[in-house]
């Protein structure tokens, strides 16, 4: 039963993640996404909040809470890997700046497959990255369904209005689908956490990336809270890819990044929601 429910879930994300990408695709331009990366400031912000502060926070939480060896790899891959498929989501839900969010999941997805590479051996010497892997994750099932739905918006517009309400829906299902099996799939593991220190840092983790992207992200508050969001959500694909080519045969890595995933989409999702519910009052 365990298979079945793990295939699923599988299978979820992976229509959640090609569904959200070809939706995003069939509803915007490229130079909607291209836009707002062109504040080189922001930019800068992104990067130093993505790829300087929250791992410099996730190693001194590993060095303040005591967490196991195994628990503390598992916290720093979540910390060095961002640009994930659910910022456009949270996005949404935030009615935040959809385009910004599309265009810092791209730059940031690019510059995780570059950076993970160089930084995780320092930080954990000994682990190998194959960046060629996580790439090709990454364009495959992201920057491939992304350019699909551009391409068809961009020559064949009817047809992208038509098929973008189906694309939203099957993500918008798919996602809920996904919450549900992951939490099935990982309740033991959850369970299992409790009083290990993981759930801790990971909440904390959340916190100070979620505080630290929202700080760094401007004056207009459509775009702080995308990149508060953005830089909060980690890319979880990323992190288990480099999880499962280093640390296979040690269960409490790959825990520490299921927790870590669960805690991001219930907390986040939360967030985002209550965010686009009083955002037309905080723009009064």
């Amino acid at each position: 039963m365990q298979d079945v429910i793990q295939v699923l879930a599988n299978l979820s994300t992976l229509v959640f993640v090609i569904s959200s990408m070809l939706s995003l695709g069939l509803s915007l331009t490229v130079p909607q996404i291209l836009a707002p990366l062109k504040d080189v400031g922001l930019v800068l912000r992104m990067l130093l909040a993505n790829f300087v502060l929250v791992p410099l926070v996730a190693y001194l939480l590993k060095t303040l809470i005591p967490l196991d060896d195994s628990l503390a790899i598992g916290l720093i891959l979540l910390a060095t890997a961002a640009g994930a498929p659910f910022l456009p989501k949270l996005a949404q839900a935030s009615k935040g700046n959809v385009p910004l969010s599309v265009g810092m999941m791209v730059l940031l997805m690019v510059v995780t497959v570059i950076y993970v590479p160089v930084v995780l051996p320092l930080l954990l010497p000994g682990v190998q990255v194959n960046p060629a892997e996580i790439a090709r994750s990454l364009v495959i099932l992201m920057l491939i369904p992304l350019a699909i739905g551009l391409f068809v918006n961009a020559r064949y517009e009817a047809i992208a209005h038509s098929l973008q309400p189906q694309m939203s829906q099957a993500s918008s299902t798919s996602l809920l689908a996904v919450f549900v099996l992951m939490l099935v799939l990982n309740v033991d593991s959850v369970l299992g956490a409790i009083g290990s220190g993981a759930i801790l840092a990971a909440v904390l983790l959340i916190a100070a990336s979620l505080a630290m992207g929202y700080a760094l992200g401007g004056k207009s508050f459509e775009v702080k809270s995308v990149v508060g969001l953005g830089t909060a959500q980690r890319n979880i694909a990323a992190a288990l890819v480099v999880a499962n080519g280093n640390f296979a045969d040690d269960p409490n890595v790959l825990t520490t990044i299921l927790v870590g995933a669960l805690l991001m989409l219930v907390i986040l999702m939360f967030l985002a929601g209550e965010i686009g519910k009083r955002r037309p009052n905080l723009t009064a």
